[in-house]
């Protein structure tokens, strides 16, 4: 089966309605399919359900489909980047689901690996147990939190080879993996497009059992949340123009 498609939009055809459940992954702007992200905003769907770490930010990543509406509801952990994404929840808009961060990324682990439910000490006691079945083992408390699965998960890897196998990097890896296993359908844009073992076996991180679909996107944009510098030391600047320090 031929998994590598020309573009984005042809890797999506077909695949994306009304109503579904979409895994995004990423953290913050780190590791976001962005070329699959916008795929799906060209699709017109909408009340689309995403399950990612965050939304975005403004007009970038997650955040594009909340400019066309496109989102009825989030399963996230964090969205304090995006003042669209606030304006739509307290308005009414936008469903939220929130997720303790380590519960969500064990939710979704959890639908990989065909889990249904788990319990954890993690929200008992607070409004994240409310309405939940909580239970005690060897004394203590823990709430019952489910697993996550969805229709088509998007992820982001650095290197993919033409069976779908993908390595990932650095902190780019963050969710990815864990959302690779979770949906019917995973699609993947790559960086790096490789030929069928030339990736060293041991350093697969998602095996291509788990990828449906491929897209190279090589060069993407590397985008930075919170740009932040210093005054670079005198020494420096004093060794910047060739001087001894």
């Amino acid at each position: 089966m031929d998994k590598v498609y020309k573009d984005a939009s042809l890797a999506l055809a077909g695949l994306v309605k009304d109503g579904m459940t979409i895994m995004a992954g990423g953290f913050g702007l780190c590791g976001i399919p962005e070329a699959l992200i916008e795929a799906i905003r060209e699709s017109g769907a909408k009340d689309l359900t995403f399950i990612s770490n965050n939304a975005g930010v403004d007009g970038i990543g997650l955040g594009r489909l909340l400019e066309t509406r496109q989102i009825r509801k989030m399963i996230s952990s964090y969205v304090g980047e995006n003042k669209l994404f606030a304006q739509q929840y307290l308005s009414g808009e936008l469903e939220l689901e929130f997720n303790p961060q380590g519960t969500l990324a064990e939710r979704i682990r959890a639908g990989g690996a065909g889990i249904p439910a788990f319990f954890t000490k993690t929200g008992v006691g607070t409004l994240i147990a409310e309405g939940k079945e909580v239970r005690e083992f060897d004394g203590e408390t823990y709430v019952m939190e489910r697993g996550l699965f969805a229709d088509i998960a998007v992820v982001h890897a650095h290197t993919g080879d033409t069976e779908g196998n993908l390595v990932y990097r650095k902190t780019a890896r963050n969710f990815n993996p864990m959302m690779a296993t979770a949906a019917k359908i995973t699609i993947a844009e790559v960086e790096h497009l490789v030929e069928a073992g030339a990736i060293d076996p041991d350093c697969i991180h998602t095996p291509g059992i788990f990828v449906q679909r491929l897209v190279h996107v090589p060069n993407p944009v590397k985008h930075i949340e919170q740009r932040t510098t210093r005054k670079r030391p005198e020494a420096a600047v004093a060794a910047g123009a060739g001087e001894e320090v």
